[in-house]
């Protein structure tokens, strides 16, 4: 007969004694159970005492977390964190170096626990600390000299103990002096090398800057691009990953005011450059935290174009108006240098109307009207212009090229560029913040200072291009002059006058150098002139092969039969579906666990029961390079004990204020399962596929509907394959019972080529 539900049965050690083994009722106090264990080893003042486990993570067992504890476990007698935080509390201050030593040793390792955490900041243990890293140089500058490493390491400990202490949340980070920040930031150059002191001092920098706006103001003081730039120089990847970090905190927090002049800053310090040399293609593999890293870096330098973005052109500014004279004096030069010569007003205006209706304006007259749509705002004139002075030769090709062929077969330059800057400005995502788990950065935008406008010049030079080879095939040119409509296009846009046939077209063209640009950025070319030769195997015949190889993988069959046979085969399919769903939540998946300072975020592991009756789950200290056993993970949660599965903005953790929570990103990737006693366990997937997988296989679980993009895609393409084989034509073809027999061994072997 199986033991009760409420009784665990485990093993207790206690220093200099043999392990009891003992069931522990769920249903009595914890301090009874303590105090039942103290008399059995005949100790008094059973208070001073706690459990904890035994397993490596040292975490102290209460009443919120007991039920974590299962069969088998192996748990700890030990002296109670109230105990142990005040004894620590005392050691630390010891006069002893040695004692002083091992002591923050200690509390740096007991600090990760969140029970004891309590105990120690409510001794005011985080004001101890500080006050030791501000006067603790001073303290011990003679004996520096002779027990330097003795001094590293205890500079190092308290470091890392305050670092924990401050990542459970329980003080703020507004409490602390501008001597602590000077401290921390002189450690940034004074102990550059000594590497574990350099890594927390970069964390505590950034913390205090994403975590309070008024340490970001004083870190920003006591903190210069040129003090960081060399650590990026060096050749420890976790060190160039901590400071980017902190660029990238000073970065996001900066004043809209103050982002371009950092910006500045930057590009005055060739960061770019140092990241490309010694980041991006030193002689290692890049790790997802500093991929990610780099991702933010991007993001925030792209979104320094939002401003200009959402800038709508003045027509009465004359400094703007200058921007479009100058291309048109690029364009026209030589045929301008005549005609200004002599003419009335009148012809000037005649002429300045032909040249801008050949620049591909639609406001010929005033083409200062076309920049008014934000986005793109003044954004496109500035890439028009950045095009015309250093793609000179190819500017004036695709103008004088375009204004020389009959209206209809036109690409105007004008029109093109400010689509195209729009259709950038989205596939960069201009504008919103960076994702807390993206980790997609694109080297080649690291190998330009004006990368972007480089990025328009090479996608511009693109679409005349497909723009030609489309009109070549002119029948789908053909479609818009016989007013078929495309997928975005409807009859709004027909119907309004300032839309016509050029307009359609280009809106057919866009849509092809769209999925020309996107497929050549999943490859992640390392260079701008790697990305133009993946376009130049993109032409718009291969996009064509490539749709037309897509729709034959996809086809729908509409027939009366093909549908009744699908209807026939769908539950199986579903049913297959499902079982891969819940094989891949018993293989597991390993989970982030985010808050304000991610690199020191923890690793969590998740996996299902074999039984698909009980969800294991605990915490990670990295990341794992396969499966996590079911033994290893300390906590499990019954599936039976699950009473709803929420995503996006319905979750807990989601309802959190936070610099990076509430991007959209984030929500897309967010789910939490709720159960009894209004408890939840909270999720962000790596990715859109696992939290598809996830969240169908808990749906699954539940009983309830697969409802995911990647369910749908799975049974299209399963129902596809398998119609199509039930298709096949097999009349008169015999299938063996048994598979085909093992031919016999051959007489020789000289037929085969011996590669060496």
């Amino acid at each position: 007969m199986p033991p009760p539900a409420d009784i665990v049965k485990v093993a207790i050690e206690w220093p200099g004694a043999f392990p009891k083994l003992m069931e522990i009722d769920q249903k009595k106090p914890l301090s009874a159970i303590i105090k039942e264990v103290c008399d059995g080893w005949s100790l008094a003042n059973h208070d001073y005492y706690a459990l904890q486990h035994a397993d490596g993570s040292n975490f102290y067992i209460t009443e919120k977390n007991r039920n974590e504890i299962k069969n088998g476990a192996i748990l700890r007698l030990t002296t109670s964190p109230a105990q142990n935080a005040q004894q620590l509390h005392e050691r630390i201050q010891s006069s002893s170096m040695d004692a002083k030593l091992e002591s923050l040793k200690d509390l740096a390792s007991y600090s990760r626990d969140v029970t004891f955490a309590q105990e120690f900041i409510n001794l005011d243990g985080i004001s101890l600390l500080t006050q030791m890293v501000e006067s603790g140089t001073e303290r011990y500058q003679k004996l520096q000299k002779i027990m330097k490493p003795c001094f590293g390491d205890m500079l190092s400990f308290t470091l890392t103990a305050f670092v924990e202490l401050m990542d459970h949340g329980i003080v703020s980070w507004d409490t602390f002096s501008v001597a602590f920040i000077k401290k921390i930031a002189s450690y940034v150059n004074k102990f550059a090398a000594d590497i574990s002191i350099l890594q927390r001092s970069l964390a505590i920098l950034e913390s205090m800057v994403l975590n309070s706006h008024d340490l970001y103001q004083k870190v920003a003081q006591e903190i210069t691009i040129g003090q960081l730039i060399p650590h990026l120089q060096g050749t420890d990847q976790e060190i160039q990953t901590y400071t980017i970090a902190v660029i990238n905190a000073l970065f996001l927090k900066a004043p809209d005011d103050k982002r371009q002049e950092m910006a500045n800053i930057l590009a005055q310090k060739q960061l770019r450059s140092i990241i490309l040399t010694h980041v991006i293609r030193a002689q290692r593999a890049i790790n997802n935290e500093m991929a990610h890293q780099l991702y933010v870096l991007q993001v925030l330098t792209f979104n320094l174009l939002e401003d200009r973005m959402m800038t709508k052109m003045d027509p009465q500014d004359q400094a703007q108006r200058d921007i479009i004279f100058e291309l048109r004096r690029i364009a026209f030069d030589a045929e301008s240098e005549t005609n200004n010569s002599s003419g009335s007003i009148e012809k000037r205006k005649s002429m300045y109307t032909r040249d801008y209706k050949k620049l591909g304006f639609i406001n010929h007259v005033n083409p200062a009207m076309d920049f008014t749509q934000t986005p793109p705002g003044m954004l496109a004139l500035d890439n028009m212009l950045y095009f015309a002075k250093h793609h000179q030769d190819a500017y004036i090709r695709i103008v004088l090229e375009n204004s020389s062929r009959e209206d209809k077969h036109e690409c105007p330059f004008g029109r093109s560029s400010i689509e195209l800057t729009k259709m950038l400005c989205e596939i960069l995502k201009v504008g919103e913040l960076p994702s807390e788990t993206c980790n997609d950065f694109h080297p080649m935008f690291f190998t330009h200072d004006k990368s972007f406008e480089e990025f328009f010049c090479t996608c511009i030079q693109l679409l005349n291009k497909t723009w030609k080879e489309m009109r070549a095939t002119s029948e789908d040119f053909n479609k818009a002059g016989n007013g078929e409509l495309n997928e975005g296009l409807t009859l709004k846009h027909l119907n309004n006058p300032s839309f016509h046939y050029t307009d359609s077209c280009l809106h057919q063209v866009m849509q092809v150098v769209k999925e020309q640009i996107m497929r050549a950025l999943t490859t992640k070319p390392s260079s701008l002139d790697q990305f133009k030769s993946k376009l130049q195997n993109l032409s718009y015949t291969e996009i064509l092969k490539i749709r037309q190889s897509e729709r034959m993988n996809q086809e729908d069959f509409q027939s009366r039969p093909i549908l009744e046979l699908k209807e026939k085969i769908q539950p199986e399919i579903l049913e297959l579906i499902k079982q891969q769903r819940l094989n891949r939540l018993v293989e597991g998946t390993c989970f982030r666990k985010l808050n304000s300072r991610r690199r020191q975020d923890k690793f969590w592991y998740c996996r299902l029961s074999p039984n698909h009756k009980v969800l294991h789950y605990g915490d990670l200290e990295e990341s794992p390079q396969g499966e996590v056993p079911h033994d290893s993970l300390q906590d499990k949660l019954p599936v039976a004990d699950i009473k709803a599965v929420v995503t996006g903005k319905d979750c807990p953790h989601m309802k959190e204020k936070g610099a990076l929570k509430q991007n959209k990103e984030v929500l897309e990737l967010a789910f939490s399962i709720l159960y009894d006693s209004n408890g939840q366990l909270n999720f962000i997937a790596p990715d859109k596929h696992e939290y598809c997988v996830w969240t169908d296989g808990l749906n699954a679980l539940l009983g309830k509907d697969m409802m995911s993009d990647l369910t749908r895609n799975d049974l299209d393409t399963l129902l596809s394959m398998e119609i199509k084989l039930r298709l096949l034509d097999l009349e008169n073809i015999q299938i063996p019972d048994a598979p085909p027999p093992i031919p016999k061994e051959p007489s020789n072997y000289d037929f085969v080529y011996d590669c060496n």
